[in-house]
């Protein structure tokens, strides 16, 4: 017997992971002094965080220690059951060092316990587009090994883009260079940013005006055969709620009523490094 863990970078609602059985590691971010572990929506503060946001405040975001990834792991390994975690991309934080030395820790108080983990090579709901999927084959009593090849192939096809509003974000996180935000902010000109297989984050085109990066992403979606048939669709805002349920209405103008969409805030660790207004779109794609 296993327990399946992910962290709050996967970004899924928190009624969600409670459904599935999901135990979850929080994330911290700090704003205005004051640190916070986020917990999926269920007692968060948006409208004030991106208030915050808007008015100037610049929160941080930080690793997590290896104490703190022990105290997650250590109660379900000493209740005898084994460990499997589905991360977000180890290329987007040093988090995973000390994830690693707690790991290695463990397994030498807990030697007959296993802990396996998974990158997704994602982010925000693209990481948690794979959590939900592979938890449904969790609940279902898939084993470890059937969740290993289930999700290497669903990681293949989880396709990631989003615009952001303002590229003063990225450039504090070291996401994209000074010289490509002063370009971009003077001609009021966008990065669509992308996941890369490698777990990375990578612009790969500019689009400007909110119809314009509408139109963009459902070009995506079709070049990506996107399947709307067997899963859903998500879309993620970051406090622009007026643009995402257009982009909602336009998906489902274009691909069918019936199509299943997902349109959720952005959570404030992935806020701190995208800023406000951003758009995102996360869908099983065929690369």
């Amino acid at each position: 017997m296993y327990q399946l863990f992910c962290d709050s970078n996967c970004e899924l609602w928190h009624t969600v992971a409670k459904e599935y059985g999901l135990r979850v590691i929080r994330m911290p971010y700090v704003l205005d002094g004051q640190e916070y572990y986020y917990d999926l929506g269920e007692n968060t503060d948006f409208a004030h965080f991106y208030k915050r946001m808007r008015e100037g405040a610049v929160p941080t975001t930080s690793a997590i220690n290896e104490q703190n990834y022990i105290d997650y792991f250590e109660p379900v390994l000493q209740e005898g059951k084994d460990i499997y975690y589905i991360t977000f991309s180890h290329k987007l934080s040093a988090t995973f060092e000390s994830m690693d030395r707690a790991i290695a820790t463990l397994k030498e108080k807990y030697p007959d316990r296993e802990i396996r983990t998974f990158d997704t090579k994602s982010i925000s709901l693209g990481a948690g587009f794979q959590v939900r999927y592979a938890a449904e084959k969790y609940r279902a009593g898939a084993t470890m090994d059937e969740l290993d090849a289930f999700l290497t192939d669903l990681r293949e096809h989880t396709v990631v883009y989003f615009v952001v509003d303002d590229l003063v974000y990225l450039k504090r996180g070291g996401r994209i260079s000074a010289l490509t935000a002063a370009f971009g902010t003077l001609l009021g000109i966008k990065p669509m940013i992308s996941i890369m297989p490698d777990g990375s984050l990578k612009s790969v085109g500019k689009v400007k005006g909110s119809k314009r990066v509408i139109a963009e992403f459902l070009r995506i979606m079709h070049e990506h055969s996107c399947n709307v048939k067997d899963y859903r669709v998500e879309v993620m805002q970051a406090d622009c709620p007026e643009t995402g349920e257009a982009f909602t209405a336009a998906l489902k103008e274009e691909f069918g009523q019936d199509v299943v969409v997902d349109c959720q805030i952005v959570g404030p660790v992935i806020a701190s490094h995208c800023g406000p207004g951003t758009l995102g779109l996360i869908f099983y794609g065929n690369k």
